[in-house]
């Protein structure tokens, strides 16, 4: 038998995938915050920057926010 035959995929466990996904936000929310202090010491150039990048991280807070509420739900399925 080689080796590959004897490799079985990972089973999928979303059991802790809404503790993720909000570890993430709040990772993300930390990123935006730390972000206002360094506004306060970059060039005009920086800070919009840093103003297009915290508006992709609300981007992307609002999509967890959605996927959370959507493993909520399928967790209450199950």
């Amino acid at each position: 038998m080689s080796h590959q035959q004897n490799q079985r995929p990972n089973p999928d466990d979303r059991s802790d995938n809404v503790e993720k996904l909000q570890n993430m936000v709040q990772d993300t929310i930390q990123n935006i915050e730390a972000s206002h202090e360094t506004m306060q010491f970059a060039s005009e150039d920086e800070k919009q920057k840093i103003k297009a990048k915290n508006a992709r991280r609300e981007e992307s807070i609002q999509a967890m926010r959605q996927e959370i509420k959507d493993e909520y739900h399928d967790q209450q399925d199950r």
